[in-house]
């Protein structure tokens, strides 16, 4: 899972996008990794744009919780912006909001969380 990667006032963007279901779950664990070993404290916080995600299913959310308690671990940022309505509807029903900090943008997210 290929996932493009910039840098935008102090923050570590990494762009998601298609369905984040079963079948890619541990494609998309392996690719978070790397991201997530260097989010700790002192370090650029990690923010997914999920504004090309369309589907998210509980195998997706798994992988974003433990992407989550990792980050905390280690005393480091990670948030997710730019929810699609589909998504943002899921995050809410499962209360998925209430575990990862999620802004309606990329650069709303980058006001709080950026250097």
């Amino acid at each position: 899972m290929n996932l493009p990667i910039r840098k935008q006032s102090g923050v570590l963007i990494v762009e998601v996008g298609g369905r984040i279901d079963h079948s890619i779950a541990e494609e998309f664990t392996r690719a978070l990794d790397p991201l997530l070993a260097n989010c700790s404290q002192g370090q650029l916080p990690v923010l997914l744009d999920f504004s090309g995600v369309i589907y998210i299913s509980s195998a997706g959310l798994r992988v974003l919780m433990m992407a989550s308690r990792q980050a905390k671990a280690q005393q480091g940022s990670f948030a997710i912006a730019a929810l699609t309505p589909l998504v943002q509807e899921v995050f809410t029903i499962s209360r998925f909001n209430l575990i990862v900090p999620c802004y309606a943008s990329v650069d709303a997210a980058c006001k709080v969380l950026g250097k």
